[in-house]
């Protein structure tokens, strides 16, 4: 490239910049649908054109030095050594540049950082993987899990358009309201990010740390988890609807009615015998949302890493079944088996537990009852 011809590029980078801050552009930051995150992406802008001026200028003088002191017009090099007016200058410039670009960013970080005086506040819990949503001031809670199928993630059927980013429950918010993010984990590091929200928090096991938000518009917003937290890490999204302050409290009654419900029917089970067929036919279900993802569809586990369970002493020994209850309830420490006590219902644990017992040539005849679930979980004698 001649120095004609880089001058000519240079020429061209502020536009290159007011392209960039066309909002609508493929090569830069949206300005997502929060005021905070407008603050992200006017933030962004400035520190780009504080950068594209800095190149502009550093760039400039040293081709226009380059060329008007080229050795073919005579130029004779100066002879000097340790100017302290061009130490203090080459010294102070740069300190004024960060000075003007920090004000402006620890304004935008300080506004981040404030989750007070929020109107509601939910506890957001990852584990491999997906997220679980308690609202604190209502009697909601639930897991948000993927809701593609492996069969879909694989090509075997059609895959949608957001086939990595749907759940089969999504957090739902109401607009305009502030609502504060408690974050946590229950094993591993994970991070709650919704770009359109400009919120991205990691989730640590044993700690917590707060976020917020206050959504402009209502909408589908989607993210993911944004911390490499093992082999399921791309399937962990995030789905947040938000709903016009009237119609998020007639969902969060909804829902809470439906779980209150629910808890109600879990209790009747107790004095109640589903049959093997039932049992089988759900069980299959669960496992193959759950399980499957480890411990593979057919059974066989992956050697080395997740146990087999076809054929196995643990779902086919009468006097280890005990031992398979409490693991599938209570989950196994330090391996990356997790607990699905307060993830299932007695009825899904019961089922799946079920199927594990007589799927793959296990054939043990056992058909687990709600009542077995619900005494493992209190600590009773079966």
């Amino acid at each position: 490239m001649t120095t004609r011809q880089f001058l000519s590029t240079l020429a061209l980078l502020p536009s290159f910049a007011a392209v960039s801050a066309d909002e609508s552009s493929s090569f830069n930051l949206t300005k997502g649908v929060t005021n905070i995150s407008g603050q992200v992406y006017d933030l962004h802008m400035t520190i780009l054109y504080i950068c594209v001026a800095i190149g502009v200028v550093v760039f400039g003088v040293m081709f226009w030095s380059i060329v008007h002191h080229r050795k073919s017009k005579g130029a004779v090099p100066a002879n000097f050594h340790e100017s302290t007016k061009v130490e203090i200058l080459w010294t102070l410039v740069p300190f004024l540049i960060l000075i003007g670009m920090a004000v402006p960013a620890t304004r935008v970080l300080i506004a981040m950082e404030d989750p007070s005086d929020s109107d509601i506040t939910i506890q957001v819990t990852g584990s491999q993987w997906k997220w679980h949503y308690r609202y604190f001031d209502h009697d909601v809670s639930f897991f948000s899990l993927l809701a593609s199928s492996p069969a879909q993630i694989n090509g075997e059927l059609t895959k949608r358009e957001n086939y990595l980013l749907e759940v089969d429950r999504p957090l739902v918010v109401p607009i305009g309201k502030k609502v504060r993010f408690l974050i946590t984990s229950e094993d591993v590091i994970h991070s709650w990010w919704v770009p359109a929200f400009a919120v991205k928090k990691d989730a640590n096991p044993g700690f917590i740390n707060e976020a917020w938000t206050k959504i402009d518009k209502p909408g589908i917003y989607r993210g993911q988890c944004a911390e490499l937290c093992g082999k399921d890490h791309g399937f962990m999204p995030i789905v947040v609807i938000a709903k016009p302050v009237d119609e998020f409290n007639v969902w969060v009654q909804e829902t809470a009615a439906v779980q209150a419900k629910v808890r109600e029917e879990e209790q009747k089970l107790l004095s109640m015998n589903m049959d093997m067929e039932e049992l089988m036919t759900l069980g299959e279900e669960v496992y193959n949302s759950r399980c499957a993802a480890c411990h593979m569809a057919n059974g066989l586990g992956i050697p080395g890493v997740f146990p087999a369970l076809a054929q196995s002493d643990m779902a086919t020994k009468s006097e280890r079944l005990v031992e398979h209850l409490n693991i599938v309830i209570h989950g196994k420490s330090g391996t990356a088996m997790q607990a699905f006590g307060a993830q299932l219902g007695l009825k899904e644990l019961a089922a799946v537990i079920t199927y594990e017992r007589n799927a793959w040539g296990n054939d043990t005849g056992d058909a687990i009852q709600a009542s077995q679930i619900n005494a493992v979980l209190n600590g009773d004698d079966l």
